[in-house]
């Protein structure tokens, strides 16, 4: 993680993103070493692009570790997604990523698509504990931004004044209102619309981000391990940004807005055919033609 100069407005690098964060007053040094040592910590945890990770040892055979802290609140979202969506969303994910080219080594290099694990009665966790029965790559990229995020924030919520953590399309913001263009997915000069939030968090999810060979992405069916074709971008608005993220993603498929009406979650996805579907009363400003 490398930062820039600190002030009111905070730049650093994070889990492969540029991140901001945005306070009242300056970020201090301890408060810039904290945050490292929170995202060195998340990834060694739930990256599977190194081989001393939690997730990369379970899925060399390691059996059962001791739980990362917030293993329970990531599976326990995880879980739900994959209840709604038929296990379109998987916490199982990485094997299916890593076949058609998503790897730990990045090598973009597609073989022939092959369907997630099946999670149920092979992967099993306990505030202390986390487990699998046989070998398999578990992947929490479906929330894990999102956690992130969240996790960012709440060491920062006792700063004075307004707050704004942005991890490039996953945002949580408190005091001051955000507004936050919807990019289209298509054209990135471009938008659909427009989100004002206060207090809440956004997250958007497309299948242009992350994107390699023809049609190839990493948002991908368990099911049948394919890209998803139908759905191309999401956003969804929560209180925090893990279950924003986690519905930004269970929206691909369908399911996905079952689960953000549970969670009281605010959402907008645009289809392959260029239509804008979106949540009831939902406060998005949509542009249309």
């Amino acid at each position: 993680m490398s930062a820039s100069t600190p002030g009111a407005v905070w730049g650093f690098d994070a889990i492969g993103v540029p991140w901001r964060v945005e306070t009242g007053v300056e970020t201090d040094a301890a408060s810039r070493d904290l945050i490292g040592a929170i995202v060195a910590d998340f990834d060694r945890s739930w990256s599977r692009f190194r081989p001393d990770s939690t997730v990369s040892r379970l899925a060399a055979g390691a059996g059962s570790l001791p739980a990362p802290s917030d293993a329970s609140a990531m599976l326990d979202a995880l879980a739900a997604a994959a209840d709604a969506t038929s296990d379109a969303v998987t916490p199982l994910a990485g094997d299916a990523l890593a076949a058609i080219g998503y790897d730990a080594a990045l090598t973009l290099r597609p073989g022939p698509a092959r369907p997630a694990e099946r999670w149920r009665g092979v992967l099993s966790w306990t505030p202390e504990r986390i487990g699998l029965a046989r070998p398999a790559l578990i992947d929490v990229g479906a929330l894990g931004k999102g956690r992130l995020v969240d996790l960012v924030f709440d060491a920062l919520a006792d700063r004075p004044g307004p707050l704004t953590v942005d991890a490039s399309g996953d945002l949580r913001t408190r005091g001051a209102v955000e507004r936050v263009g919807l990019e289209h997915p298509h054209d990135a000069h471009r938008v659909i619309g427009v989100w004002e939030i206060l207090d809440a968090a956004l997250c958007a999810s497309a299948t242009n981000r992350r994107a390699w060979g023809n049609g190839l992405h990493h948002v991908i069916d368990g099911r049948t391990g394919r890209p998803v074709q139908t759905i191309v971008a999401t956003w969804a608005v929560a209180d925090d940004a893990m279950h924003a993220d986690a519905v930004a993603t269970a929206l691909f498929f369908e399911g996905g807005p079952r689960l953000a009406w549970e969670w009281g979650v605010e959402w907008v996805r645009m289809t392959s055919d260029g239509r804008a579907e979106y949540s009831p009363g939902c406060t998005a400003h949509l542009f249309t033609a």
